[in-house]
């Protein structure tokens, strides 16, 4: 990964994190922009802030204790006041996003859910038309019979395939689920597509977060512009 690009990430990491004030419950995401942000947080939070971390997977959870960030779980902390993390895609004007690229998106949607605010962190090249052009859309998927799970997926126009980590072994997700990493053709809606995939047997959790994201910081060449989701009607 290009020096470039990791400026990129620091910077969107750097503006997200002018939002953690003192006394926050922060939930923290999971992926390599992300790490930036807690990288950013642990040094404020040697120089006095004062936050309780949830985070969204083990390794994040790892990562936040090395810096010094106190941790909690969603049973003593409930309610989250803003969760930061990256994504794999964000859809410009709805701000829907595709997540689930570094393994954890049954946690990380758990956690974003119990936020009040989700604040996205990327480099401008996640920016897109519609999601789903660029990059597949992640199943967590339970490992008995998933291969069921994935001739289900097939039938709504996707085509799976299983993650696999570096020992060639399929991926395990912190839950012990697979992760089928789904392409489509072309999605006429995707509202639609992931109603159909909250009835899929098998599936645990989909990597379409539709509606969740309240802003989105996007770094470029330029600076780091913020995209702010609009209210409902």
């Amino acid at each position: 990964m290009s020096s470039d690009v990791d400026q990129l990430k620091l910077a969107a990491a750097e503006s997200a994190a002018k939002l953690v004030a003192d006394g926050m419950i922060v939930g923290l995401g999971t992926g390599s922009t992300a790490a930036q942000v807690v990288t950013v947080l642990g040094s404020r939070v040697r120089e006095g802030l004062r936050i309780v971390g949830v985070p969204t997977s083990e390794r994040t959870a790892a990562q936040a204790r090395a810096v010094g960030i106190p941790l909690s779980s969603l049973a003593e902390q409930p309610r989250i006041d803003l969760t930061i993390d990256g994504a794999d895609e964000v859809e410009e004007g709805t701000l829907n996003l595709i997540k689930g690229g570094g393994g954890a998106l049954l946690r990380e949607k758990i956690v974003a859910t119990a936020s009040q605010r989700l604040i996205i962190v990327v480099h401008d090249s996640k920016l897109v038309n519609q999601l789903g052009h660029k990059f597949p859309m992640p199943a967590e998927v339970v490992a008995f019979g998933w291969q069921a799970t994935a001739r289900q997926l097939e039938r709504l126009g996707a085509k799976p395939v299983l993650r696999r980590g570096p020992d060639g072994e399929a991926f395990r997700s912190d839950g012990g689920n697979y992760i089928l990493d789904c392409t489509f053709g072309g999605i006429a809606s995707v509202e639609a597509l992931a109603e159909r995939l909250d009835h899929v047997v098998g599936l645990v959790e989909h990597g379409f977060f539709i509606g969740m994201a309240s802003e989105v910081h996007i770094a470029g060449a330029g600076g780091v512009r913020v995209l702010k989701s609009q209210p409902h009607p």
